[in-house]
């Protein structure tokens, strides 16, 4: 393989050691008929779905000395078709956790919901006109840590309430901990039916109300986190509007973008933000 340079989203060696294993296991469970292992390296596959991911651009505006559309789309699909992208995301979730002096799963999440505009093309079917904020398109829900990770990921219709959000999450919480978490916070757009729904799981669900007094923007204490990660999220651009034709190709957006975080935070390098720091003036 001809060498290029290197994209600021690209793997360094350190990160896709961290990727590599789940990566060749799977490719090993997949070899074709012929025996031909494919004319693209996996590690500049990863590369291109972070690459994309990153920048939004379209699967068709690749970059040519990346792996084209067809091989890219292929093992996206793939991915998250089999959970693949999930199995990524917890191996290094569980890794920050480690590296923090934390057990591998939480007992404590906060939950929030986020409604982004869908893009053209989206089919209608799968998306819908938020009641409350009036977005077209679809609603992201995400359930952290109190590190900020990411531990179940939802993606629905606008159009639907918090509830079936809130219910949907915690099924993937108590699913994806095995009994561990004990408690939620959510917000006031969180009713009664998730509140019950926690309880038959064994998790308490605690509302947490907002200071009328308050003016603008208050962090919440502890819930913080999870406004901390949609922001973190919108840094890669793919995830500012929902481009997915496939709700759950949405949500393996957000555990591809969450896997480059954490790989980033494993080998302490730093996240490159859009401005260049050479052009800064005061």
């Amino acid at each position: 393989m001809t060498e290029r340079e290197p994209y600021p989203s690209d793997l360094s060696d350190g990160q896709w050691s961290l990727i590599e294993p789940v990566v060749t296991a799977w490719k090993d469970r997949h070899r074709s008929a012929s025996g031909h292992q494919g004319a693209y390296a996996m590690r500049e596959i990863v590369n291109a779905i972070l690459y994309q991911g990153r920048t939004g651009c379209q699967w068709a505006y690749l970059p040519h000395d990346l792996p084209p559309k067809s091989a890219t789309c292929y093992y996206f699909a793939a991915w998250w078709d089999d959970g693949t992208d999930q199995v990524t995301h917890e191996l290094l979730r569980c890794q920050v956790r480690e590296k923090a002096r934390r057990l591998e799963d939480p007992t404590l999440v906060l939950l929030d919901t986020q409604s982004v505009h869908a893009a053209a093309g989206v089919p209608s079917s799968t998306t819908g006109r938020g009641a409350a904020k009036r977005v077209p398109g679809r609603k992201r829900g995400l359930a952290v840590d109190v590190l900020g990770l990411v531990i179940a990921v939802v993606v629905l219709a606008a159009s639907a309430h918090d509830n079936t959000a809130g219910i949907a999450l915690l099924d993937q919480v108590a699913d994806h901990t095995g009994g561990t978490v004990k408690k939620a916070l959510v917000d006031q757009g969180f009713k009664n039916q998730v509140v019950a729904h926690g309880a038959g799981l064994g998790i308490d669900v605690e509302t947490v109300t907002r200071n009328p007094q308050d003016r603008g923007f208050v962090p919440q204490p502890k819930r913080w986190r999870v406004e901390q990660i949609y922001g973190i999220l919108i840094l890669h651009r793919r995830l500012v509007r929902d481009h997915e034709h496939h709700p759950a190709s949405s949500a393996s957006r957000v555990y591809w973008a969450m896997t480059q975080v954490m790989a980033r935070r494993l080998t302490g390098a730093n996240t490159p933000t859009w401005r260049d720091p050479q052009t800064v003036t005061t």
